[in-house]
């Protein structure tokens, strides 16, 4: 049974949607792809509002069984950070209302689980996603094949198995991984 993994890559004006099948041996399906788009000239709480009501109707439509998102970073420009940080808590707070795993995904650790490099390009990325998917090409816009190559990352990461329960499993390796990864966390 395929792992089915929606990808956020969390943005005001165009937040990506991108949603996959995973099978065990890490074969992957395109199941969607797309972007939730907000009015630039909106208040902000609109705007929040449009994003918020985009990827409930994402989560609610495909039914994932695990959510990725990537993880908000320092950047240099403030106000992008700001809108970046409050739709990845919406994100998380959708998929967390409907019992969903989250996995937060750093740039590199997508760009490095697709490409096999931490520091690729984004059409590197882009164009890896689409062999992934057997896809005559890349998806477009950016925002979507950066959400796709989250949910490859993520069902990857996790592995790609299913619980009787419809829940993502895990690898023994990864169990042990996860388990190592608690304790520092306890530790610190």
């Amino acid at each position: 049974m395929a792992l089915r993994v929606i990808g956020i890559d969390p943005g005001l004006t165009r937040c990506g949607i991108g949603v996959v099948d995973v099978r065990p041996n890490r074969e992957a399906a395109l199941v969607h792809y797309g972007v939730i788009r907000s009015a630039t000239d909106a208040d902000i709480e609109q705007r929040l509002l449009t994003i918020s009501n985009g990827i409930a109707e994402m989560l609610d439509s495909f039914e994932p069984q695990a959510v990725a998102v990537e993880r908000v970073f320092a950047q240099h420009n403030l106000r992008t950070v700001m809108g970046t940080a409050q739709v990845s808590g919406i994100a998380l707070a959708s998929a967390a209302a409907r019992g969903l795993r989250v996995g937060l995904h750093t740039p590199s650790e997508v760009k490095a689980s697709i490409t096999g490099y931490g520091s690729a390009e984004k059409k590197q990325v882009a164009t890896m996603v689409a062999r992934i998917l057997k896809l005559a090409e890349p998806p477009t816009p950016a925002d979507a094949a950066d959400a796709l190559a989250l949910a490859l990352c993520h069902a990857w990461r996790v592995g790609s198995t299913v619980t009787a329960e419809g829940r993502p499993g895990q690898t023994p390796a990864q169990r042990a991984w996860q388990a190592a990864e608690k304790a520092a966390r306890r530790r610190s």
